[in-house]
């Protein structure tokens, strides 16, 4: 059931010409974790359209194999499957009742286009 893997993709940072630091996903800005032992499965999918576009929204639910923990959190996109997806939300973290180490994590990403 955990035989894929996806990679993680953070965005690094720049400073703009206010002296800000901002988001960069620029390809020498980001950094990648491959996180393997993993399955993904559909979850959820909308459409809607107006005069101007016509919208699709797919989600996708990732579970971890007992013992995976990975550095993936809000903010973070996910390669997989030949797409970009953002992570939505806070990545849950499922707590072993023997140890209280990290027995799975669980989260859902998505893919709008339109």
């Amino acid at each position: 059931m955990f035989h894929q893997t996806i990679v993680r993709v953070r965005a690094g940072t720049r400073t703009d010409r206010g002296g800000n630091d901002v988001t960069d996903w620029s390809s020498g800005k980001v950094a990648r974790l491959p996180v393997a032992r993993v399955s993904v499965q559909p979850a959820t999918q909308t459409e809607a359209n107006d005069a101007t576009r016509s919208q699709a929204v797919t989600g996708w639910q990732v579970i971890s194999a007992p013992g995976v923990d990975a550095d993936i959190r809000a903010g973070d996109r996910i390669e997989w499957g030949g797409m970009t997806l953002d992570v939505v939300g806070e990545v849950g973290r499922f707590m072993d009742f023997v140890d209280s180490s990290t027995h799975h994590i669980e989260f859902v990403m998505r893919r709008s286009t339109g």
